[in-house]
């Protein structure tokens, strides 16, 4: 199944799970003012009052998603199955979809690109985000919009490997005691607290059984 993973805060996976939609904001309030430039002369040559954006990864957990992503302590990862959510978007007015291409400096310049490129198109140091977007043409100068979702849709939700356990059983138990979430599989990352990778290590470094010699140096 493809998924599309959502990272975010609490408080917006509160809210797009209670409301049942997801909420797209202004590029122009984005951190990287490259990006931000090239969907505003994007929205600028469509001739759109507004072009508005939500945003996705396609990779497996990473440090960096969480960090920069997800908000600290309070984030949160919604996975979301792709085809049903992109197949519900078809008849949608506005709606354009794609994956990001990463390129470096010179690539971009010498490249054959349309305006229709520059909203997939980022520097090549992002190139580990693999990134998916939505966007949505408005007739209005709008700076958020929603588009539906299905509960069924959320395959997953996962808490920041920063947050405190007992506060992240809490959060599992608001999560599934939203209306439809009863079932809701939500877990926390063990990103950076895995204990199958620590015991791995306490394995090499336990004392040897009684009577069988150690490793030496040479590891014989």
């Amino acid at each position: 199944m493809n998924i599309l993973m959502k990272y975010t805060n609490l408080a917006a996976a509160l809210h797009t799970l209670s409301a049942r939609h997801l909420t797209l904001l202004d590029p122009g309030r984005w951190d990287d003012r490259n990006d931000a430039h090239l969907m505003r002369r994007y929205r600028e040559a469509s001739g759109a009052p507004a072009v508005l954006a939500t945003c996705f990864t396609q990779t497996a957990d990473t440090y960096h998603h969480w960090r920069v992503f997800a908000g600290g302590s309070d984030g949160v990862r919604l996975e979301i199955d792709k085809d049903k959510l992109l197949a519900s978007l078809r008849d949608v007015d506005g709606i354009v979809t794609g994956e990001v291409r990463y390129l470096q400096v010179q690539e971009f310049r010498q490249g054959a690109f349309t305006i229709n490129d520059l909203p997939f198109i980022k520097r090549h140091p992002y190139a580990d985000e693999r990134e998916s977007r939505i966007l949505r043409h408005l007739d209005s100068r709008a700076t958020e919009a929603v588009l539906p979702i299905k509960l069924a849709w959320v395959k997953r939700v996962t808490i920041s490997p920063w947050m405190a356990p007992a506060l992240a059983k809490t959060v599992k138990t608001s999560l599934r005691a939203i209306d439809g979430c009863a079932r809701l599989k939500a877990y926390q990352s063990t990103l950076i607290n895995n204990r199958d990778w620590r015991s791995a290590a306490d394995r090499l470094t336990a004392p040897p059984p009684a009577g069988r010699p150690g490793p030496t140096a040479n590891g014989q």
